[in-house]
C-alpha cells in the first residue's frame, strides 16, 4: 500500500538539513544502532521520522535542537495530523522525537525535554490548549490598522477563527471562494473534499476591507495568484507565513507567542462552539471531521469550567 501525502510529512528525509540537525540526526542513528542496539530497520524508521521533524523545523527558521519548544514541537505534531498522516505513523514519529529529546537531555543538550509536557497532556486526555474569548478579542484588536498588513492580518485571524479553517485551508483560498452576498465561503480540506462553511460579519467586513483597501496595494503590478491571502511580496501566503504572522500579532497583544500556532484559533473555535451549546454533530461538519470521535476531543472539558457551569446552573451548585 503505497504512503498517504500525510505520511510523506514524516518521511521528508530528503529535504536539505542544516549542519546541526545532519551532525545530531547522525550521532543519535548512531546511539540507536551501537548502544541500544536496535535493528537496522528500526533505526531506519526512527531516523526518517526525525529527519522530516528537522526539515520541518529548517523551513520554520529552526536550526537547532537546542531551540525546540514545547509549543514547536506540539504544532509539529499537530501539522502531522492535520496533514492526514495515519495514526500509526503519528504515534511512531511521537515515539521518535521523545526518545531524541530525552537522549540530548542525558547528553546535557538541554535544560529541559519538549515533549515532557506533551507527554503528560496525552496521559491526562487533555483538551487541546486554546484561546479564550478574551484572548481572541487581544488577538484581533493586535491586528487593527490601516496598513495593508493590517487589514490582510486581521482578515487572516477573522477567518481562521470565524470559520474554524486548518491553515492548509486559509492559505489555500481562491478569490471565487468567498461569497460576499450570501456569507459562505468553499473550503477544500482533507482528500480535497469541499464544504461549505458560513461566515459571521465580522469576518466578512474583515475581508471585504482586505479586498478593497488592502490587497490591491499588496500586490501591486504583480500578476494576481487568485489566492485570497497574499504575502508581502504580493505572491500566495504560506502556512508558514501564517505562522509568523500569528505569533508577531500574538506578541502585540500581550500573549505568549511561543505559545499560539495556526491550529490553537481552530481548536478554541470548536471549543468556544460547544461551550455556548452547539450540537457536536453540527461542529463535526465544520470542522469537517469525517469521524465523530476526531470531534468528542473538544468535549472533554477542563476542570475548572465544568466547576464554572456547575455552581451557575446547579440549584446545589
Amino acid at each position: 500500500m503505497g504512503a498517504s501525502q500525510g505520511d510523506r510529512v514524516i518521511t521528508a528525509a530528503a529535504e536539505s538539513l542544516p549542519d546541526a540537525l545532519d551532525a545530531d540526526l547522525a550521532s543519535w542513528a548512531g546511539h540507536l544502532a551501537f548502544e541500544r542496539r536496535l535493528s537496522p530497520h528500526t533505526v531506519s524508521a526512527y531516523r526518517s521520522d526525525l529527519a522530516g521533524h528537522f526539515a520541518w523545523l529548517r523551513k520554520r527558521g529552526v536550526g537547532r535542537a537546542e531551540l525546540v519548544t514545547a509549543a514547536i514541537a506540539r504544532e509539529f505534531l499537530a501539522c502531522l495530523h492535520d496533514s492526514g498522516s495515519a495514526a500509526r505513523s503519528r504515534l511512531r514519529a511521537r515515539s521518535s522525537l521523545r526518545g531524541f529529546y530525552r537522549w540530548l537531555l542525558r547528553e546535557r543538550r538541554l535544560e529541559r525535554d519538549p515533549m515532557a509536557d506533551l507527554e503528560r497532556q496525552s496521559a491526562a486526555h487533555e483538551l487541546p490548549r486554546v484561546l479564550d474569548e478574551e484572548d481572541i478579542a487581544r488577538l484581533l484588536e493586535a491586528c487593527r490598522g490601516t496598513k495593508p498588513r493590517d487589514r490582510r492580518d486581521l482578515a487572516l485571524v477573522e477567518t481562521a477563527y470565524g470559520a474554524g479553517l486548518r491553515a492548509s485551508e486559509l492559505v489555500g483560498l481562491g478569490s471565487e471562494d468567498v461569497d460576499f452576498r450570501e456569507r459562505w465561503l468553499r473550503v477544500r480540506g482533507k482528500g480535497d473534499k469541499e464544504r461549505m462553511l458560513p461566515l459571521g460579519q465580522p469576518s466578512v467586513s474583515a475581508l471585504r476591507d482586505w479586498f478593497n483597501l488592502g490587497r490591491g496595494e499588496l500586490l501591486g503590478r504583480r500578476r494576481d495568484p487568485g489566492r485570497v491571502f497574499l504575502n508581502a511580496r504580493g505572491g500566495p501566503l504560506t502556512r508558514v507565513g501564517f505562522w509568523k504572522i500569528l505569533r508577531r500579532r500574538a506578541g502585540i497583544a500581550g500573549i505568549d507567542p511561543t505559545a499560539v500556532h495556526p491550529h490553537i484559533l481552530r481548536h478554541s473555535y470548536a471549543t468556544h462552539l460547544l461551550r455556548r451549546g452547539a450540537p457536536l454533530r453540527v461542529v463535526q461538519e465544520l470542522l469537517g471531521h469525517a469521524n465523530l470521535a476526531t470531534t468528542e476531543i473538544y468535549t472533554q472539558l477542563d476542570r475548572s469550567y465544568l466547576h464554572r457551569v456547575h455552581h451557575e446552573f446547579h440549584p446545589r451548585g
